[in-house]
């Protein structure tokens, strides 16, 4: 059964209600499920508790409102934590940092925006060990030629006003869990690449004839998270785009150079982008990068 759409429900529920007091139980109902077939499904399909999501979304929405200036306090209130030393100790937790000296470190990142000087904001990558997995979805043809494309049209998908093919795909594979691969594949015939927007499926057995596919073998991925964007008065695409350019020029300008690690040419990059990057004040998307460790460390 493809819970997406219910899952996707209640998510805006939970973004139009963060600052309340939410329960895993107002959440399920407005889905129709039981709190406890709530909690599973949600956690399948999201590889994290409901509560989980919550708090991570109050914390994420508490750090844009630490970069415009606000107290802790205030802060803390306003998303429902009872202390301020409990939501210190809670954003410690995520982000490494307690809020004001976060706040310090980004200080000035967002009169950077414009400048998209990825530099400005803390690109640590996480590191993570992913099994091989199959896309399928629609492709669309560019102009963009050589080995390693992705890089070079990065956020290709969101300059596309064609016909809406995300929808589509949707309702036909039914994918288990929510969120698009962005990647891109050669196409031999032109010398161009063709890029391909899918979802990651168990197998290809809803696939039709206008559809694309890829197996994305299994690798070493140092995953890059964008600075947050907002993008929630649906006019600032042109912003998410530039910062998803300037992350990737950062990551193979500036990173790889003291990083230990080297790209791993016989693996695949990917763009992967979920409900974060849906008209929010804090839109980002993640980068897949494979790598392995360079020789001699």
């Amino acid at each position: 059964m493809n819970y997406s759409k219910d899952i996707e429900k209640c998510i805006e529920y939970i973004e139009e209600n963060i600052k309340e007091n939410l329960t895993a139980g107002q959440i399920a109902a407005v889905a129709g499920y039981s709190p406890y077939h709530f909690c599973r499904v949600f956690s399948l399909c999201r590889e994290m508790s409901v509560m989980e999501y919550v708090r991570s979304r109050k914390l994420s929405l508490a750090a844009v409102d630490l970069f415009k200036g606000r107290s802790v306090t205030d802060i803390a209130l306003d998303y429902g934590f009872e202390t301020h030393g409990g939501f210190t100790k809670a954003f410690r937790k995520a982000y490494g940092y307690p809020p004001s000296q976060y706040a310090a470190r980004m200080a000035g990142y967002l009169q950077d925006v414009p400048k998209f000087k990825i530099g400005g904001y803390i690109m640590n990558p996480v590191m993570v060990s992913k099994p091989a997995f199959k896309v399928a979805g629609y492709g669309i043809e560019t102009n963009v030629a050589g080995g390693n494309y992705t890089k070079d049209i990065a956020s290709f998908w969101i300059h596309y006003e064609g016909e809406n093919l995300e929808s589509k795909m949707y309702d036909i594979l039914n994918p288990p869990r929510h969120g698009e691969v962005g990647l891109c594949v050669p196409s031999f015939d032109s010398g161009y690449a063709t890029y391909l927007l899918g979802v990651i499926v168990d197998d290809f057995s809803r696939v039709t004839p206008d559809m694309l596919t890829a197996e994305v073998p299994e690798a070493e991925y140092a995953v890059f998270t964008t600075p947050p964007v907002d993008t929630s008065g649906g006019s600032e695409q042109e912003d998410f785009v530039q910062v998803i350019k300037s992350t990737w020029k950062y990551i193979f300008e500036e990173w790889f150079k003291d990083s230990g690690y080297v790209y791993d040419e016989g693996k695949l990059n990917f763009e992967f982008y979920d409900e974060r990057c849906h008209s929010r004040v804090d839109t980002v998307m993640e980068i897949y990068i494979p790598v392995r460790v360079r020789a001699g460390k």
